[in-house]
């Protein structure tokens, strides 16, 4: 862990982008945890808070184009600030719902909420590149990982903590001040002047719906970006299910006799955070980072995560399972991680917030499909939840072999740039 801790020390601008995304993350489960028990006090419905969900995924997908076109046109640093404050202001409006009748203002405060984390993500994503050294990209995508995962474990634990004990209204507070402070880390960092060249071409581009085609044409030509755009998308098709199934798995393996299944629950986030943090280090530790070694690091992210899934769908004791979540997990940061540095090296600096954007939309569409098709399996087909889980492992090792597929068509293009 020494070089990452050397990153963070010797690099002044990552060391405050990192640090943003550490409080947001943090943020992100307090808001989580406080809006579902805000739904669960005021209807106690199913059907509502998977509503809660809907109105998560849906904005990052219609906005994606647009906060793309935005992040390649003005200054990402200021688009990432806006996004942090009007956000501290949305979510201090959930301290007004009080009553059932107030839960179309939840619903439209959070689709407000994500509207805003779509223009912050693609910037922030196309911002990376631009404050960190090449060779350090594939370590700081790891270290964001590893932040994301341990956050995955201790936010929740937190933000369930904060919740019960003070009660909802102060883990949106506190979910509101992760804002102000992530807005404050972002404006600390001092952001490289655009080139001459870069600036003639901003102030002659035509700018909105002629931008976002620019964007679309410039991975129509170029398909090996293309495809690296949508790796993620291909993972979050099979890892989406995930989600859904693994609650009502939960319950049916307890740690103990009359349990909810929580425990287990937690252990599943738990060896999730653990595969999904550690899993890209070591693997660039063993296999290094250049561009043919990412490739195959994506390759096996494929293969570990269809692997994992079928473990499950084959396992008979909890711990099988628990030993299947975290080569799952493995597969799922690998490629993540490896497939987002490699997008970084390769897209022209003004490009990446339109092309960030695209695999932001692309991968949040095929998630929402992947989750979709794991409730209708349940209740529309009668499969058992194993049986799901089989069902997208299996498909994960066809994802695999289109993505080999994809490696060996564009063999040359992994060889050079």
């Amino acid at each position: 862990m020494n070089e990452y801790v050397a990153l963070l020390r010797r690099n002044a601008n990552y060391r405050n982008l990192w640090l943003a995304k550490l409080i947001s993350y943090l943020g992100d489960w307090f808001n989580l945890l406080a809006s579902a028990r805000l739904i669960s006090e005021l209807t106690g419905s199913g059907t509502a808070i998977s509503g809660l969900f809907l109105v998560r995924f849906l904005p990052l997908f219609f906005m994606s184009p647009i906060a793309g076109v935005a992040a390649d046109r003005f200054s990402r640093r200021q688009i990432m600030i806006a996004s942090d404050v009007l956000r501290t202001i949305t979510v201090l409006g959930f301290l007004l719902i009080r009553s059932p009748n107030q839960l179309w203002l939840l619903y439209v405060l959070t689709a407000l909420q994500f509207s805003l984390s779509a223009f912050f993500v693609p910037a922030e994503r196309a911002l990376l590149p631009s404050v960190v050294e090449d060779e350090d990209l594939v370590a700081a995508n790891a270290l964001d990982g590893f932040t994301w995962s341990t956050m995955l474990a201790v936010g929740s634990l937190l933000g369930g903590l904060a919740t019960a004990a003070f009660g909802k209204d102060i883990a949106f507070i506190l979910d509101a001040l992760t804002f102000l402070f992530s807005a404050g880390f972002v404006s600390r960092i001092i952001v490289p002047s655009l080139t001459p060249e870069e600036r003639a071409e901003r102030a002659a581009s035509r700018g909105g719906f002629f931008q976002f085609l620019e964007g679309l044409d410039y991975l129509r030509v170029r398909p090996f970006i293309l495809g690296l755009a949508l790796a993620k998308a291909g993972g979050s098709l099979i890892w989406g299910a995930v989600n859904v199934l693994e609650i009502p798995l939960s319950l049916q393996y307890p740690l103990a006799a009359n349990s909810d299944g929580t425990l287990t629950l937690s252990l599943f986030y738990m060896f999730t955070g653990l595969g999904t943090g550690f899993g890209p280090i070591f693997l660039r530790r063993w296999i290094g980072d250049g561009r043919t070694a990412s490739l195959r690091a994506v390759a096996g992210g494929f293969a570990m995560l269809a692997v994992g899934l079928v473990g499950i769908g084959l396992a008979r004791i909890l711990p099988w399972i628990f030993v299947s979540t975290f080569v799952r997990a493995l597969g799922t940061g690998s490629l993540w991680v490896f497939s987002s540095a490699l997008l970084q090296r390769l897209v022209e600096r003004r490009f990446r917030g339109r092309v960030f954007a695209f695999e932001f939309a692309a991968l949040t569409l095929t998630q929402s499909i992947s989750v979709l098709w794991a409730g209708l399996a349940q209740d529309m087909l009668g499969l058992a939840i194993q049986r799901v889980f089989l069902i997208m492992g299996l498909s994960g090792i066809v994802v695999l072999g289109v993505w080999l597929l994809f490696i060996r068509r564009y063999q040359d293009e992994t060889q050079h740039g």
